[in-house]
């Protein structure tokens, strides 16, 4: 699991409680409302106090937390509405005692639990599956993100929010004796929808949240059905209708510069020592946004450049399968839920990560490309192509070797909903194309079906074509998936299903964990709410079985058992523990570390336990952990992770991650350690004004990295980063000739200017 999704989750749902006379939550909600628009122009400064905004009626919420269905303890008048250009919401936050009122950070999607929060949730396409959230704070911080999958994760470590999107808004805010109040204005070009018979349908979820009294306040009445993610569900939304939009067809025109100074050492021809090479570096690039109609948007990029992207979490890999790192490229993720394909786990057929990356990790040049997505009528279409440059390798003497060649990457995905809200059919095509030949393209079809209730069938298959392999059946180069699921985590929940992939299949701009495996899994959960005296929220027991076998024999691959139990407490605490059987069978030797720590061909069965914890985030300091303790193949291991999080006033932050693994082999005399360190120290002056630090330390590579940012953000789409970045070593003397202080150091200037035409 990725932790550092937990604080946000967390905030989201501030933890649901016991139901007391819970009704269906669609009572209140049958009628959709009609939003009035503005009749009077507003003054945009952060008080809704305008003549104009006492017409329109406000919106009602419920407490969420911590008793579902009481009156809140605090008044919110919050109310909805709209003219030509924008879509407004204003409101005052009320407070019997505003010393209570708490201003946690200035940090833009700052997901930590400790201020208060206002914001909604719009699923701009009606679509009961994909939302927009916009939340603000007490001094104006801008949190946006996007809820994919009607915010369902079949996965421990799929978030169901992105929250790398961003988009182009604004709010201010104001403090007040009685409280505070805001304004927010999010422009219609900024949001797709679809218009069919004059109106535009949309659902919202608007929330507070009071962390001085562990309280969410809601609207509509969405009940705790789903556990932690209730409150993020699209499908739970309240209807609303708009009548009368005419967006504005966006234009925007984002030219940046770039110019600084890179520095590398390489070894010579000779390979007697490491001689360094420095060039300037100056790019300039170009993004272009067009807003086709209300529903369908083309962006078009030339010369894209990331160089402002946060780095990478240093990872060690002590397992079987691929490691899997998230997209933070915000060209990739605006309606990114469009282009998933999902095949279980991690493994998708689209994995943007292939484009501008090499399997390494080191940036290739993206040319340019073009990426359309939208709606038609009730098709949700996602396209793209992108074309890449070759990637070379250079050495000390100027001489270059071509790694990989000038590539074009293409996806088409089409999805449509059909016999319900909740079912869609759909298919993507993928290709990769290299200027020396080299071809994999790649098809699926997929069907997400609501059976009954909460219950789902999930199906899809996909095959791959690639210039280097003849083709001898239909089985090998294809995966198959097949998944019946109950989504609820309050009762009963369960899980079934059967999987395989070929040994040939291989998605090219796609991810897959491992291959030539036939797999079935199962799990069985149940939910327990205790009452309102109770210090638990949610406790569920749980059980879950993987199977898998190789394709070509059917022999075992390896056959996993988690059983254990988790906990969620009212004061924002977690703790998730489970015992964990395997037994695997390894045709190849694993090697973990090169030369260090290997493990043989031949058969293994060992006990292990898994752990999970949080300390309460909403706390100013909160520490996230994992911890994997016991058998490891024939010898033992020890995994820890942690993460503290410092949020020492609104203007700084300290965080940090330690990864701790040690193995040991007692009958082949094996012992190995690794120490993974990260330190991120964040001060913002403002809203407008930040210097992030980012640094980490791998024993297993013997490496610091550090990554060095400033930004001044005086509006959405007018930037100016100053980045640093450098990889040291810290064994020189590891290999022959001794290796050089740093390996890479760059400086880099970067402006973006965005014009909306």
């Amino acid at each position: 699991m990725n932790l550092r999704s937990l604080p946000i989750l967390f905030f989201l749902i501030c933890i649901p409680f016991p139901v007391k006379g819970q009704s269906d939550s669609l009572t209140s909600r049958k009628q959709a409302p009609v939003i009035n628009k503005l009749s009077h122009p507003i003054i945009f400064d952060g008080i809704p106090d305008e003549e104009a905004w006492n017409s329109i009626e406000p919106i009602k919420l419920i407490m969420f937390a911590p008793v579902f269905g009481k009156e809140p303890t605090e008044d919110t008048d919050i109310r909805i509405t709209y003219d030509d250009k924008y879509l407004y919401a204003g409101a005052w936050l009320y407070y019997k005692d505003t010393s209570m009122i708490i201003s946690a950070s200035y940090k833009r999607d700052f997901m930590g639990m400790g201020g208060d929060w206002l914001g909604f949730t719009l699923d701009t396409y009606n679509d009961k599956e994909n939302g927009l959230m916009f939340f603000t704070s007490p001094d104006g911080l801008r949190f946006d993100a996007g809820v994919q999958r009607d915010a369902v994760v079949n996965q421990p470590d799929q978030e169901p929010i992105n929250l790398s999107w961003n988009t182009f808004w604004d709010v201010l805010t104001n403090k007040n004796s009685g409280g505070w109040c805001t304004e927010i204005r999010v422009p219609l070009s900024s949001l797709r929808f679809q218009e069919i018979n004059g109106e535009v349908r949309m659902g919202i979820i608007i929330q507070r949240w009071i962390p001085a009294k562990n309280e969410t306040d809601l609207y509509p009445a969405i009940p705790p059905n789903w556990g932690q993610f209730s409150v993020m569900k699209p499908s739970q939304a309240q209807e609303i209708v708009f009548r009368g939009i005419k967006p504005d067809k966006p234009l925007y025109i984002a030219p940046y510069a770039l110019a600084g100074f890179e520095s590398t050492y390489n070894l010579n021809e000779d390979e007697t020592e490491y001689v360094r090479s420095g060039d300037p570096v100056f790019e300039a690039g170009l993004d272009v946004k067009y807003g086709i109609t209300s529903n369908l948007v083309l962006d078009l990029t030339a010369n894209t450049d990331f160089a402002q992207v946060e780095a990478d979490d240093q990872q060690v890999n002590l397992t079987r399968y691929s490691l899997y790192f998230p997209e933070k490229r915000l060209f990739f993720l605006e309606r990114a839920s469009v282009f998933d394909f999902n095949m279980g786990g991690n493994n998708n057929l689209f994995y943007s990560r292939r484009i501008g990356l090499s399997d390494n990790g080191n940036p290739v040049r993206i040319l340019g490309g073009a990426r359309l997505t939208g709606r038609l009528n009730k098709w949700d279409v996602g396209l793209m192509d992108m074309q890449t440059a070759p990637l070379w390798q250079k050495n000390s003497s100027g001489s270059r070797t071509r790694i990989l060649p000038s590539e074009n990457f293409g996806v088409l995905r089409m999805r449509r909903q059909v016999i319900n809200d909740n079912t869609y059919i759909g298919a993507m095509a993928t290709s990769r194309l290299g200027t020396d030949g080299s071809y994999n393209l790649a098809y699926g079809v997929d069907g997400i079906f609501r059976v009954f209730g909460e219950d789902y069938l999930d199906v899809k298959w996909s095959q791959t074509f690639e210039d280097s392999l003849d083709i001898n059946s239909v089985k090998d180069p294809a995966m198959f998936m097949i998944n019946w699921q109950r989504r609820s985590m309050k009762g009963l929940g369960y899980e079934l299903g059967y999987s395989y992939s070929g040994e040939q299949f291989n998605p090219g701009v796609g991810f897959e964990m491992m291959d030539n495996y036939a797999s079935v899994r199962g799990e069985l959960t149940y939910g327990f709410i205790p009452g309102e005296s109770s210090k638990i929220y949610m406790h569920s027991p749980q059980t879950r079985l993987f199977y898998r076998s190789y394709l070509d024999d059917g022999s075992l691959m390896i056959l996993t058992n988690f059983t254990g139990w988790s906990f969620q407490t009212k004061n924002q605490s977690m703790l998730e523990f489970n015992v964990v059987y395997n037994r695997e069978h390894l045709r190849d030797s694993l090697e973990v570390s090169a030369n260090e720590l290997y493990f043989k061909p031949g058969d293994y069965s060992y006990f292990s336990t898994w752990s999970l914890f949080s300390t309460p985030m909403s706390n100013p300091a909160y520490v996230m952990g994992m911890i994997q303790a016991g058998q490891y193949y024939d010898g033992n291991r020890l995994s820890v992770r942690l993460e503290p999080m410092w949020n020492i006033s609104k203007h700084f932050e300290l965080g940090g991650t330690y990864n701790f693994d040690h193995v040991r082999v007692s009958k082949r005399n094996i012992s190995w350690t690794n120490h993974i360190v990260g330190l991120k120290a964040l001060y913002m002056l403002n809203t407008k004004f930040s210097v992030n630090a980012f640094i980490q330390y791998n024993k297993s590579v013997h490496e610091i990295i550090t990554n060095l940012r400033i930004r001044y953000n005086p509006k959405e789409g007018n930037d100016l980063y100053i980045v640093f970045n450098e990889g040291r070593n810290t064994d020189l003397t590891r290999e022959i000739p001794s290796l050089p202080v740093y390996y890479s150091r760059a400086v880099m200037v970067k402006y973006t200017y965005t014009f909306n035409l």
